[in-house]
């Protein structure tokens, strides 16, 4: 686990980052062993698809350590404004691990079903979705809470995905249990659904990291909250432009403040500088910059 430790700075927010990482890189490993033996011995087209699928998990998992440990990184001469594109990179390369598990799994499980599918027993294959279930519920908890807190999109992405293993092992065992009360064929249409739920993640947190990689905006909600924040410093009488832009996964905002012009220049300073405080204290934003205007300019 050499690179999870070298993820730098050493701070509160670095832990957390390692936590989840190591969470996520073992509890994945795990699965994935576990899930591929089973669909080893089982022969269910539903469970080799989840399987796929915790392989790619792995994959991601050491995709992720190395985004994020790169994204952490000071600014420098390279990259003067940090590294955090790194990040969202990273999780548009979980994308394509997500991609090529869900090819995968259709092409099985289409397979399977063109042959008339199969019983499957339901000893050990109910043992791993179970298993299964229980660790991606606690992963999903775990790793989404550390998200929320640090505002890593590479975070979310993979909490989100763990949601999403909870879903397709709920499918498999579904497509298991059918398959014995009421046709051999619905193991590999589980599959299937499995496949085309592993689609659907891709399509949601490409779309998402993608507007951090090419200077997406705030939303109105964010946008709002930026207003607001500011609206109630003393001396801020209006705000009249404010752009927005993700650098990496958090916001570089730029904001034109109307005040007094009767004051002094010290105190136009300071206010300006409690505004860009108070922006910088929200987990969304990386930087502010704030223009102060006398009051009536636009």
């Amino acid at each position: 686990m050499r690179w999870i430790r070298d993820i730098k700075p050493d701070s509160e927010i670095s832990r957390l980052f390692k936590q989840a990482l190591l969470v996520t890189l073992l509890g994945n490993a795990l699965l994935a062993g576990v899930k591929s033996f089973v669909a080893y011995i089982s022969g269910s087209s539903a469970i080799y698809a989840d399987a796929i699928n915790s392989v790619s998990d792995v994959l991601y998992s050491i995709l992720l350590v190395l985004g994020l440990r790169l994204s952490q990184q000071p600014p420098d001469i390279s990259h003067p404004q940090g590294h955090s594109r790194f990040e969202p990179f990273a999780a548009l390369l979980v994308t394509i691990s997500m991609t090529v598990a869900g090819v995968e799994a259709v092409r099985a499980s289409v397979a399977r079903f063109i042959q008339g599918g199969a019983a499957i027993e339901l000893g050990w294959p109910v043992l791993a979705m179970a298993v299964s279930v229980t660790i991606k519920v606690f992963m999903f908890i775990f790793v989404r809470k550390i998200a929320d807190r640090v505002s890593s999109p590479g975070l979310g992405a993979a909490a989100k995905d763990n949601l999403s293993d909870v879903i397709t092992s709920l499918a498999a065992f579904l497509g298991i249990l059918g398959s014995n009360i009421i046709s051999p064929l619905l193991d590999p249409v589980a599959g299937i659904f499995v496949a085309f739920w592993i689609f659907k993640n891709v399509w949601i947190t490409a779309k998402e990291n993608l507007g951090y990689l090419t200077g997406a905006g705030a939303d109105e909600n964010l946008r709002k909250k930026l207003l607001s924040t500011v609206q109630g410093i003393k001396g801020v009488e209006d705000i009249h432009h404010i752009i927005t832009e993700y650098v990496g996964p958090r916001l570089v905002v730029e904001m034109h403040i109307n005040i007094d012009g009767d004051i002094t220049l010290n105190q136009a300073h300071t206010i300006s500088d409690q505004a860009a405080e108070e922006l910088e204290k929200l987990p969304e934003v990386d930087r502010a910059y704030v223009h102060v205007e006398p009051k009536g300019y636009n």
